[in-house]
């Protein structure tokens, strides 16, 4: 999950269900499994820095319920699964089948695949963060 290009705050809100805290990120750091990119090496932003300003939005994040979570993202994945069409149908019905935040999540990457990381931008903040 950690591939250069997320920021630990994206990587703690889609690990979320996996129990993944600051506290784990800040211990791999520790013990050398994990360091900063480059970029925030050059623009000065600390490991505990980040960590502690990714503690904060974890916190924030969780304030949300995952139903609420799910009330939001559900018409956002709806209309731009509707929106691919014909070539987007099956994807479109396991939207509507998604139960719950769980079985939404799940599908947030066959949705970015199919719409765009840009096009699914709204869609990844009201689930993950």
């Amino acid at each position: 999950m950690f591939d250069g290009h997320k920021t630990v705050d994206q990587v703690l809100a889609a690990a979320l269900s996996l129990g993944l805290t600051a506290e784990d990120v800040e211990h791999m750091v520790e013990h050398g499994m994990l360091a900063p990119v480059a970029d925030e090496v050059a623009s000065g932003v600390t490991e505990v820095g980040h960590l502690q300003a990714a503690q904060a939005a974890l916190t924030a994040f969780n304030a949300r319920s995952i139903q609420e979570r799910y009330t939001e993202a559900m018409p956002i994945a709806t209309k731009l699964t509707a929106g691919l069409g014909l070539r987007g149908f099956r994807l479109n019905l396991a939207v509507q089948a998604a139960a719950g935040y769980d079985e939404l999540l799940m599908l947030l990457p066959k949705i970015q695949e199919a719409v765009g990381a840009k096009a699914s931008e709204e869609l990844e903040r009201a689930l993950v963060g």
